[in-house]
């Protein structure tokens, strides 16, 4: 059935559309983060493994955030590989080495090219688009990237 929610079709496919591209971004890292986790050697090992982890369930939590966005306004989230890499601006590089240092200033660098995405989307939204819920899902998940950002920083 269609959603009736004050949101023309055509804004809603475009809505639609910004968030899969965003869902994708955060597909690839949290999927680069997961590898950061399992994959994390050196002598901080442990406290970098349990950092790695905590860091992916939170992308885990966004991530559905998002597919539910998605579903909301009458569209069906991407849910392949395929997809994913296909609409992701991120990269799967990874770093030649596994420390810590390394894996963090990847992923820091993937979370702020994130932030700016979401950023430019916010009035996109809200105003462009009259979707003033996904305007406030978009500046809650900026919040959520910002702060681990901030954790990623810290390291250094």
């Amino acid at each position: 059935m269609k959603a009736k929610i004050g949101i023309s079709d055509k804004n809603r496919q475009k809505v639609a559309d910004e968030w899969m591209k965003i869902m994708s971004d955060e597909f690839i890292l949290s999927t680069k983060t997961r590898n950061a986790h399992w994959n994390v050697e050196g002598s901080d090992f442990y406290s970098k493994h349990e950092f790695f982890q905590n860091q992916f369930e939170q992308l885990d939590k966004i991530i559905d955030q998002i597919a539910e966005r998605i579903h909301m306004i009458g569209h069906y989230a991407p849910g392949t590989l395929k997809q994913f890499l296909q609409l992701t601006q991120l990269t799967e590089t990874k770093s030649e080495k596994n420390d810590g240092q390394g894996f963090i200033s990847e992923l820091l660098s993937d979370h702020e090219s994130i932030i700016i995405t979401m950023r430019e989307n916010i009035n996109r939204f809200t105003n462009e688009y009259q979707d003033a819920g996904s305007g406030d899902l978009i500046v809650n998940l900026i919040e959520e990237h910002e702060k681990m950002s901030w954790f990623l920083r810290s390291h250094f």
